[in-house]
């Protein structure tokens, strides 16, 4: 398994540019098609009459996405990628990312800063498209700078279908990685999921697939999400693997603790899977 098309999000956000790089970087790492989807949102300023509100914003939209697909186009040429595509669509990121990430392998989105979030929106970007698209989504945080995603890897590890779903997605990282840390927070919990071994047979798994691991079992009083967090950091790791939790309709209750934590204070890149 490897990752032959690779969609970002392509926008006016002052990390567009840093979350270009980062996804041009991994497309000319995996010889992967690289998309750039950019969004005019004009589905917004439809009525359901089908008449259009303010044709003069409809152009500014449209013109404005154009220019962003152009820098998009430059920066992966810049970058190596040879097989890059602009896709300008009217829908706005959330419906068109999840639509497009059918057709792809991975999804690259920046986390939500706080900063840029625009009036009435009622949810955040990343945790939308990880619920729906059924795709590995790598989200990058919007305070620091990473250049090199992959080399030292974390995987959060429960047992879950999701954190399942999450190493089989993750496996193009994992095998190119120089390290990877796969960690148990008080694996004794859940005897029954990890067994006599914890971590024994996920190890065995990635090995086989010629992945160089460590089992770490870790005790811990903090929530599962910040000792992820503290972690990482005390680690060094570069790339964070972690299954994406959602149960009911309630966005209060729609993503596990774990899954809102991350999402909220990400420190370094996450893998999430649904």
């Amino acid at each position: 398994m490897t990752y032959k098309t690779i969609l970002v999000h392509v926008d006016e956000s002052t990390h567009a540019a840093a979350r270009i790089r980062l996804a041009s970087e991994l497309a000319f790492t995996f010889d992967a098609h690289l998309i750039g989807a950019a969004m005019t949102g004009i589905s917004r300023f439809i009525y359901p009459d089908g008449v259009v509100f303010i044709a003069s914003v409809i152009d500014t939209l449209r013109e404005r996405a154009q220019l962003d697909l152009k820098q998009f186009e430059e920066t992966a040429r810049q970058r190596g990628v040879t097989s890059v595509e602009s896709r300008l669509t009217e829908d706005d990121a959330a419906g068109a990312l999840v639509l497009q990430a059918r057709y792809s392998d991975l999804v690259v989105i920046s986390q939500t800063d706080p900063t840029e979030r625009e009036p009435g929106d009622v949810y955040d970007l990343p945790e939308y498209v990880l619920l729906n698209s059924s795709r590995p989504v790598l989200t990058i945080p919007y305070a620091g700078k990473f250049d090199n995603v992959g080399s030292n890897i974390m995987v959060a590890w429960d047992g879950s279908m999701e954190a399942t779903r999450a190493i089989t997605n993750a496996l193009p990282f994992l095998k190119k990685a120089r390290n990877v840390n796969v960690v148990l927070f008080n694996p004794s919990a859940l005897f029954d999921i990890h067994g006599q071994q914890p971590g024994a047979d996920i190890a065995l798994y990635l090995a086989r697939h010629g992945v160089k691991v460590n089992v770490l079992q870790e005790p811990t009083d903090l929530d599962v999400g910040n000792a992820l967090l503290s972690l990482a950091a005390d680690t060094g790791a570069d790339l964070l693997v972690m299954g994406g939790y959602g149960h009911t309709r309630f966005r209060e209750v729609l993503l596990g603790g774990v899954t809102k934590t991350i999402l909220n204070s990400m420190t370094i890149p996450v893998l999430f899977s649904h």
